[in-house]
């Protein structure tokens, strides 16, 4: 009989049941690991593609409650969370198993088990182990597929700095304009780290008002106000043991500034209506647009925060930074956005490149999303054009008449126009610029007959 191919780890005090197990089991299975000690567990799934673990919920005389069990199965879906768990108890002992399965076990074997039974639960679970591995991969491609790096020196240097801090808990402050993807890389930074698996909690401070500051970041006890019905952790709490990302950290008044500063110094949070300080176990992310040092000098930040938030500093480059990037990443962004709408072979007509690059695009990666976002719903035939775009009304085309960009918006208002028998108003219209600039630019390109 052919083996499957599948790592089955059996954890059990007993040593009897052990070589029970694994005589049963390497008849059936590819690789079969045994261990009666559970601390050596996070180990041996560091060490191993361990597919399924067979785990005895009691390991010391007199201790029969299971709570070991419990305690080594969340440690389990903590570290592997692809592998399959399947609890093994005494008959008297099935409410404590069920309470497993509540929280993460596949399924529960009872000792002394019967052959078969222990066969056809394992091999269920290994096959529950294959789709979880998929979906893992799946997971990774699809979260890998999410951010576009490019070619500029800038940015591949941003990204080689995130993916080293990652590794690290440091905190890390994001600067950056507008739009230049200050949330996908601390994201990306979560997403690489140790965390990846823990929350990821974003919070835009620069909506938070002063008074819902306390109570939104840090929670409230009930009673703590009018209208606290009930016990509420705050964003800290609810981003435990992963990463928070204080998103405009730069709108932070002084006197909120102080609060902050007191929760990452002291890694405690205190909700409103109470005094007993919760320890916290959170990465921080900071990020802003604004020149915070220039800030921190004219006395509106404060300098011992901006030591705590920067530990690493990352500076992300505007689009007009990297230049050769832009098409590439207008294609990219194309390509999600049509897979966001289950639609697919979109592509830009060929005069749309030197457009995309020559744009100024003021709101960097977020404008181009926008306006391709857009474009999209707006064309026909799978194809965007320079006017789905509406990137053509812009001060930084050349003036020059042999440049090319002028040739192609020469021949788009003319196209337009002779489509339209000459109509101002619905040729600015498709064109998308007001009936002055179109205006403008008959008289630049003497198209007035």
């Amino acid at each position: 009989m052919r083996k499957k191919l599948a790592q089955i780890l059996v954890v059990d005090d007993q040593e009897e049941i052990l070589f029970s197990a694994k005589m049963i089991l390497k008849k059936h299975f590819e690789t079969i690991f045994t261990t009666n000690s559970p601390k050596k567990i996070i180990s041996i799934l560091s060490e191993n593609d361990i597919n399924v673990v067979l785990l005895d919920m009691n390991y010391r005389i007199g201790f029969e409650d299971g709570r070991e069990g419990i305690h080594w199965l969340k440690e389990i879906k903590t570290l592997s969370p692809q592998t399959i768990v399947i609890l093994m108890t005494a008959f008297g002992k099935i409410e404590t198993a069920v309470e497993g399965i509540k929280i993460g076990a596949f399924d529960y074997v009872l000792k002394p088990w019967n052959n078969e039974k222990l066969l056809e639960v394992i091999d269920k679970a290994v096959a529950e182990s294959r789709k979880n591995s998929k979906k893992t991969a799946e997971k990774v491609e699809k979260t890998e597929k999410k951010y576009f790096v490019g070619t500029s020196a800038k940015i591949k240097q941003a990204y080689s700095i995130a993916e080293k801090v990652a590794r690290t808990d440091a905190n890390v402050l994001i600067l950056g304009e507008n739009g230049t993807g200050k949330y996908v890389f601390a994201e990306f930074i979560h997403q690489h780290s140790e965390r990846k698996n823990q929350p990821f909690v974003h919070v835009d401070l620069g909506s938070l008002s002063d008074n819902l500051f306390e109570s939104e970041l840090f929670g409230y006890a009930k009673g703590a106000f009018t209208d606290a019905k009930v016990d509420t952790p705050g964003r800290f709490e609810n981003a435990s043991n992963g990463t928070i990302f204080l998103d405009e950290i730069g709108n932070i008044p002084l006197h909120l500034q102080a609060k902050l500063l007191h929760v990452l110094q002291t890694k405690t949070v205190t909700r409103l209506g109470e005094s007993k300080p919760r320890p916290l176990n959170v990465r921080v992310i900071a990020a802003t647009n604004s020149d915070i040092k220039t800030e921190v000098k004219n006395k509106t930040f404060r300098e011992d925060l901006l030591y705590r938030i920067n530990t690493m500093e990352i500076n992300l480059p505007s689009l007009r930074e990297r230049k050769d990037d832009i098409v590439p990443m207008a294609n990219f962004i194309l390509e999600q956005i049509a897979e966001k709408y289950n639609q697919g072979n979109w592509h830009f007509e060929d005069n749309a490149a030197p457009y995309l690059e020559k744009y100024p695009w003021k709101g960097n990666v977020r404008e181009m999303e926008n306006k391709i976002e857009r474009a999209l719903i707006l064309a026909e035939n799978n194809t965007i054009s320079v006017m789905d775009l509406d990137i053509l009304d812009f001060e930084e085309i050349q003036e020059n008449d042999e440049n090319p960009l002028s040739e192609m918006e020469k021949g788009a208002i003319e196209k337009a126009l002779f489509k339209h028998n000459g109509n101002i108003s619905k040729t600015a219209e498709e064109l998308g610029l007001s009936r002055a600039a179109l205006y403008r630019r008959i008289e630049k390109y003497d198209l007035k007959n």
